[in-house]
């Protein structure tokens, strides 16, 4: 595994490359998250994965805690996620980020990772994704 992704656990985003670039390859966000992190230092890298996981226990807290996803808190939860994708990998729109929700449900490799937080966390993020979203195009 490659240093810089230590903070990923047994995760390693390296084996994904081929999948990635197959799948989202001749995307405008695939490109400009490869540029953006081929710029990362192993530092930037720590404080991406600091900074995701404050977010993912968030939610999880709030989860936990009987929110609902659509309460104020949930969205704002959901809202720092789309921000965080935004600063570190590429420009996360709304309707992407909801996109992003649905992934997690859909593909198990992604439903494992949420649900290592908490057993129900990757619908509950996508529903707090599509609640955020909801709240701010009215």
């Amino acid at each position: 595994m490659n240093e810089e992704f230590e903070g990923f656990g047994d995760f390693d985003p390296a084996e994904h490359e081929d999948e990635a670039r197959e799948r989202w390859g001749d995307s405008k966000a695939y490109a400009e998250s490869a540029v953006r992190a081929g710029r990362y230092t192993k530092d930037d890298w720590k404080q991406m994965t600091e900074e995701a996981e404050s977010i993912n226990q968030r939610l999880a807290e709030l989860m936990v805690g009987g929110a609902a996803p659509d309460a104020v808190e949930c969205m704002d939860a959901a809202e720092a996620h789309r921000q965080h994708i935004d600063r570190w990998f590429y420009s996360c729109s709304l309707e992407s980020h909801v996109g992003l929700g649905e992934m997690y449900v859909a593909d198990p490799r992604f439903t494992r990772f949420w649900e290592g937080y908490q057993p129900g966390l990757a619908a509950f993020a996508r529903d707090a994704f599509r609640a955020n979203a909801e709240r701010q195009t009215g």
